[in-house]
């Protein structure tokens, strides 16, 4: 048990992996559920079969319950900014299916032998925090003593059948909005190597604890089509899993994709996560990349996100009420970023200086 007389050690030194770094990779994950039974249920709307946010399963013709869980070790080393990203991180789920979040169960593990009471506290005090904001309590939970930290949360919502949006119904002449820029992985990287300052700092949790609530006013519009959230399998990862589900291509300006501040200087300073090497192991044969652009592009687009931006596909003539709808909410890096076309061959993603 650790004394008043025994240093506090950095959390992210506890862990081997931090934020939706720790994500098993997705080839390894596509692996361990091959030939997984799936059995069907008339009311469940959404369930594993296309890697969506969450589960959607129909009460009634006017509601249908909402339900995701996600949890990981510490990104950064401040505990009350650590619950404050989790549980963000969490709750996105919902709103990625444009529901509204109902309630939380808090996911504790901590090493009690080595974090005292107050850091786990207060680490739990974030998370609460970031439920107020969404209009949420946090009913109960389960906890375990465990060798790393690792805190998140299981959220439930509610949506109306017909308003789900699944990460599969997207169309060819859709148009890609994503409402956050990237480089969270990266920052998160450089915070573990003490080479991220203060403004980075500030700049990596104010996206990371931005709630995406405009997934629910994004969700009643007819023009938006698909959405998902960008977390650990980075921009390319989670746009493959919408292309292979909505059959199409992709077709990314590079130029136009919102980035943090500091993330192309990290990534040509070849600072990267061990999840970003990961995801392109996985995906890379379905990407192509424009010769034009350097080697630190693909390390930003297999960034792994933490509580990253939602990815909307709408029509063409819905870009400026989707990009309304984030600037409304205080997300001013919201861009149209490319567009999606029927696939020739099997879906994959082309990134170039211009989808024009």
């Amino acid at each position: 048990m650790t004394t008043s007389d025994t240093p506090i050690p950095r959390l992210t030194a506890l862990s081997h992996g931090g934020g939706c770094g720790c994500k098993i990779a997705p080839g390894v994950l596509a692996g361990l559920l091959k030939d997984m039974p799936v059995t069907p249920f008339a009311d469940l709307l959404v369930g594993r079969e296309t890697s969506d946010d969450a589960a959607v399963y129909r009460i009634n013709d006017e509601q249908a319950i909402v339900a995701t869980t996600d949890f990981f070790m510490p990104i950064v080393d401040d505990p009350f900014d650590f619950g404050r990203i989790a549980a963000t991180n969490a709750i996105s789920d919902i709103y990625a299916m444009g529901a509204r979040p109902l309630f939380a169960l808090a996911i504790v593990g901590m090493p009690i032998d080595t974090l005292p009471g107050e850091t786990i506290r207060a680490i739990l005090q974030g998370g609460e925090a970031v439920c107020a904001a969404a209009g949420i309590p946090v009913a109960g939970g389960h906890s375990i003593d465990s060798v790393e930290p690792i805190y998140g949360l299981a959220v439930i919502g509610v949506v109306h059948p017909e308003r789900v949006r699944r990460n599969d119904r997207a169309r060819a002449g859709d148009v890609l909005v994503l409402g956050k820029p990237l480089g969270v992985g990266l920052y998160s990287a450089a915070h573990r190597k003490d080479r991220l300052d203060a403004a980075g700092y500030a700049e990596l949790i104010d996206t990371t604890t931005r709630l995406n609530t405009p997934g629910i006013e994004l969700a009643t519009l007819g023009g938006v089509h698909a959405m998902t959230d960008v977390t650990g399998f980075g921009l390319l990862g989670h746009l493959l899993e919408l292309c292979r589900g909505s059959g199409l291509d992709a077709h990314l300006d590079a130029w136009a994709i919102p980035l943090l501040a500091q993330t192309r200087a990290f990534a040509e300073a070849g600072i990267a996560t061990g999840a970003s090497k990961r995801n392109w192991q996985a995906y890379g044969d379905e990407v192509r990349i424009d010769a034009s652009l350097d080697a630190a592009w693909r390390t930003v687009l297999t960034d792994p996100q933490t509580s990253g931006g939602l990815l909307v596909a709408c029509a063409a003539d819905a870009v400026g009420d989707v990009i309304a709808r984030f600037d409304a909410a205080g997300f001013r890096a919201a861009r149209a970023i490319g567009t999606l076309a029927a696939s020739m061959q099997s879906p994959g993603v082309v990134v170039g200086p211009s989808h024009a």
